[in-house]
């Protein structure tokens, strides 16, 4: 996973001097040489790895860290800092014209997901601004690039504007603009073509699409499995076209991520996007705050709570909480909160964003994927609507019974009965305003801990509001 690789590094470079009370110059000095040998291992440029490791033995002797109660602390804030600034301070967003449409124009080398990139952003912009976006096919050397494109077009229901594979692309570009603003989308998506190899040939064609284009974007996508050719690619389409935005494919697959690190300080170019999977909705807004946090093993709560919210179905939500409040909360119910958990990623991701919890001993070797999901559903379906609405029936008896109709051993079904008893205890105590025991798991993580707890006491008072709601209704109708 992404920086899997860092992080560790780091965590067991603080882990060594958080047992001093106090450290001599002869620790910081070793530490920083443990933390700039984990940058240059997780692929970080040189230059940045020299910068970033300068600043933060600078930074250490200024703030006295050696004279300091907590010296760990202070270097990981340091670090937190500077990879921060590294990185871009805060997060970068999409360029707007000020009259519609906004246009986009997207490039990169030939495999970077580029054309995937397109129906992801689209589908944000759809989502969050309820956008009425439109795709130019203008790979005009690749006909699955086109298909593609029209794939993408059809599951978002986006129109795209083609003219085959022999027309010039400038030409094809100048007429699909043409039909975007007559038919009065807000945002136009320009797919060009790519290469292996950055060439003339291509530069020349995507100055040529510029100038009839006039973007008001031009975003750069790029692979970051590729390390540091990644940065090399920035740099060339830079030089060439002035990109302003890099899109940044493939972390979910790359354990080292450096690529992250480089591009915003070698180019000046801020990452607007990094793509986490393969799916559409696997796109994340790039903060750098809360990449360094997540680098530093800290977690990252806000983006955990986006991902909630995105896949959030209010009406479903307000049900459930309507079934916790009456302790009705069954099988059934359990089964579609993990449905709601497999749309947000990766379970072992996920934990990695909570802060505290990813420090907890064996959460680091979570796995949990799509099949263990799909045995959860088989065990429940094997199950009589009796024993989903009312799990205290099942016994010894029943769940052998269940396990051999769900094609499991009984210890799963074991398992997944405790799970949903924890978790059925667990919104109730919530749901009732009992955050103990989050506190605890939030406890001692500075910053992220309040952003976490203040995130959970938005939730409770939020239901809480929604209860003093309905028992006014209530008293209202009993006045009557």
């Amino acid at each position: 996973m992404v920086f899997e690789g860092l992080t560790e590094r780091l965590k067991k470079t603080f882990k060594k001097l958080s047992g001093k009370g106090k450290i001599s110059q002869n620790d910081l000095d070793n530490a920083m040489h443990e933390i700039r040998a984990a940058l240059l291992e997780a692929d970080v440029s040189l230059k940045v790895t020299r910068e970033v490791t300068r600043s933060v033995s600078k930074e250490a002797l200024g703030a006295k860290v050696l004279d300091s109660v907590t010296p760990d602390q202070q270097i990981v804030k340091i670090v937190n800092d500077e990879l921060i600034k590294v990185m871009g301070s805060k997060a970068a967003q999409l360029n707007k014209a000020k009259h519609i449409p906004t246009i986009i124009l997207m490039v990169g080398l030939q495999g970077a997901g580029k054309t995937t990139a397109v129906g992801k952003i689209a589908r944000r912009l759809m989502q969050e601004k309820q956008s009425r976006p439109f795709f130019i096919a203008a790979d005009v050397y690749r006909p699955a690039a086109i298909e593609q494109l029209k794939t993408l077009g059809e599951d978002l229901q986006v129109p795209v504007y083609d003219e085959g594979t022999n027309v010039d692309p400038v030409e094809i570009v100048k007429n699909g603009l043409a039909q975007a603003k007559k038919d009065n989308h807000d945002y136009v998506f320009i797919d060009t073509a790519g290469r292996l190899t950055i060439d003339e040939q291509l530069m020349d064609e995507l100055k040529n699409i510029k100038e009839v284009a006039q973007p008001n974007e031009i975003l750069l996508v790029v692979d970051a499995m590729t390390g540091q050719t990644a940065v090399d690619v920035a740099n060339d389409f830079n030089d060439a076209l002035g990109i302003t935005g890099v899109v940044l494919t493939k972390l979910d697959g790359d354990t080292r991520g450096g690529a992250a690190l480089s591009i915003r300080y070698d180019t000046g170019v801020p990452i607007k996007f990094i793509g986490t999977g393969e799916k559409l909705a696997d796109l994340d807004v790039f903060y750098p705050d809360r990449m360094a946090s997540r680098i530093l093993g800290m977690g990252d709560i806000l983006s955990l709570v986006e991902k909630a919210q995105q896949q959030y179905d209010e009406k479903q939500a307000q049900d459930l909480a309507r079934k916790i409040q009456e302790n009705n909360f069954d099988l059934d119910d359990f089964i579609d909160q993990m449905n709601q958990v497999q749309k947000m990623g990766p379970v072992d991701e996920l934990i990695k964003m909570v802060p505290g919890l990813a420090n907890v001993p064996g959460a680091a070797n979570i796995q949990f994927g799509d099949k263990d999901f799909a045995h959860m559903r088989a065990i429940v379906s094997s199950m009589t609507p009796e024993e989903r609405m009312d799990a205290s029936i099942l016994s010894p008896r029943r769940r052998r019974r269940i396990a051999a109709g769900s094609g499991r051993d009984v210890m799963e079904v074991n398992r997944l009965i405790k799970q949903y008893k924890q978790t059925a205890t667990m919104m109730n105590k919530v749901q009732n305003g009992n955050l103990g025991a989050m506190d605890q798991m939030f406890a001692g993580q500075g910053v992220k801990g309040k952003i976490g707890r203040m995130a959970m006491n938005s939730m409770v008072k939020k239901n809480k509001k929604r209860k003093q709601k309905r028992l006014k209704k209530i008293k209202h109708f009993k006045t009557k």
